[in-house]
């Protein structure tokens, strides 16, 4: 009997659907789900009479396939995945592959790198971006871990994931042990961001224009055409069109509290590790956290006062200021998750193809929008950019955007409506240009209370200083601080 080219564990949405697209390219699959019950099911129902092979222990799926064998495991992350490999290890021979395909955090992987590899075998962690869709039509992926690995798997994943006009994959090697779990989890912290981004521009057209959920449809189809073209801002325009039984806007019937499975956390809290300031992707995850306190929030709106929304003045002018503001803090957000993943590959040692990574995330994946394009040309003409803003195209998008989108803060200020993510991407952007911050005095006081000294702008850098500000405390000086 022919071997299969690949076994695939965990037939829930995202397994099954990777598995019909595998097939679809030409690839004979082997499947395994802990309740068999669903492999009965799949083989017989959706599957059936197609190169797709049902099986019903793990033993059966190893010996079902082709040397090297290649396990590809779509289950839970954390607990699932150490447990689905120990039971997977003695079964298996030099070279063999494990491929997880699941929302790992990239510190996992690299563990699990390292200790698969000790065994012979070689490991994968693979991010995977488009949802339902993606994995049936196309995913956007981005496969990281035992670089020797790569050559067996290459063909099928590239085969299966999204293409983008010229047939470029939506798929490349990322990098080392947990390289393409941490370049996932910045995709979902800036998918976060884009949401909070759109969430924000609809709730001051819908609070400070008062415009309808039609009216707001058209202004979403309006700004799909240009420079926001993308997917978010494509369902965006068709959840406003979609209407509940009673013809009124199924969008103003959902309950306003937002759910999350903690990879916008993690990407705050690398950032953190790294001394990145992700201030956006910060303010969209805790955007979320201020929308769960549902309860607390009907009972504050009671009891604390602020201005009453009212807008005077061009209408169509401020919708385009609104498109402004949307644009040049979605670019600010980019520029901070790129600049995280340069600290991070500093730090553990991985040589990120910034470029490739904006061509992985152009098709297939919940945040592919034409911008990303933009992207891959900045790094192509510069690949040692420190920082995306500092780009001719963005430097020039920054210059033109930036009235309406101060406009924009102004007004979500003074009309007392919440835009988080807007405004903080425009503090980030008024500091990361402001030649003198006041540090200087932060460092002053670090120094008055703890003694740890300060630089001078008259001395080198690297020469430290201490000052015995009350006359009582010594001229003795706490270690020198780190930034």
């Amino acid at each position: 009997m022919k071997k299969s080219d690949i076994g695939l564990i965990g037939l829930a949405v995202m397994g099954e659907n990777l598995v019909m697209n595998m097939e679809s390219k030409g690839f004979t699959v082997s499947v395994f789900n802990r309740t068999t019950e669903k492999v009965k099911n799949f083989v017989e129902g959706r599957a059936k009479g197609k190169n797709i092979v049902g099986t019903y222990t793990l033993e059966e799926l190893v010996a079902s396939l082709a040397k090297p064998r290649k396990i590809m495991m779509m289950i839970k992350a954390g607990e699932a995945v150490d447990n689905m490999i120990e039971q997977l290890i003695p079964m298996l021979e030099e070279g063999d592959i494990l491929i997880d395909g699941g929302n790992s955090h990239f510190p996992d992987t690299a563990r699990r790198t390292a200790y698969v590899e000790s065994k012979g075998l070689l490991y994968i962690g693979t991010g995977v971006s488009g949802g339902e869709e993606g994995a049936l039509k196309g995913p956007s992926m981005m496969p990281g871990g035992s670089p020797a690995a790569w050559p067996s798997v290459k063909p099928i994943l590239q085969a299966i994931c999204a293409k983008v006009e010229n047939g470029a994959p939506c798929c490349d090697w990322v990098g080392e042990n947990g390289a393409g779990h941490f370049v996932k989890m910045v995709h979902n912290g800036l998918e976060y961001g884009d949401m909070q981004l759109i969430c924000e521009a609809y709730q001051l057209m819908r609070d400070y224009l008062g415009l309808t959920a039609d009216e707001m449809h058209e202004i979403f189809a309006e700004y799909n055409k240009g420079d926001l073209d993308s997917y978010l801002i494509e369902i965006t325009r068709d959840i406003l069109a979609y209407k509940d039984t009673d013809g009124s806007p199924i969008v103003e019937k959902i309950l306003d509290t937002a759910g999350q499975k903690g990879t916008g956390k993690w990407t705050g809290i690398a950032a953190l590790d790294e001394g990145v300031p992700l201030t956006l992707i910060g303010e969209a995850v805790f955007s979320r956290c201020l929308s769960a306190i549902k309860e607390e929030r009907v009972a504050a709106s009671k009891v604390l006062t602020g201005p009453t929304p009212k807008f005077e003045g061009d209408r169509a002018q401020f919708i385009a200021d609104i498109k402004d503001a949307l644009f040049a803090a979605k670019i600010v957000s980019y520029a901070q998750g790129y600049t995280l993943m340069r600290a991070a590959a500093k730090t553990y040692g991985w040589n990120l193809n910034y470029g490739g990574i904006a061509l992985m995330w152009r098709g297939g994946c919940i945040i592919r929008s034409v911008f990303l394009g933009k992207i891959k040309e900045a790094f192509d003409n510069d690949p040692s950019l420190t920082n995306l803003l500092l780009d001719p195209y963005f430097k020039g998008v920054m210059d033109k955007a930036q009235a309406g989108w101060r406009r924009v803060c102004a007004a979500a200020i003074t009309n007392g409506i919440p835009a988080p993510a807007m405004t903080t991407a425009l503090s980030y952007y008024d500091g990361y240009r402001a030649e003198r911050l006041p540090a200087n005095l932060l460092q002053a006081q670090r120094d008055y209370f703890g003694a740890h000294t300060y630089e001078r702008v008259d001395a080198p850098r690297g020469q430290f200083f201490h000052t015995n500000w009350t006359g009582e405390g010594g001229d003795t000086a706490a270690s020198n601080y780190v930034v």
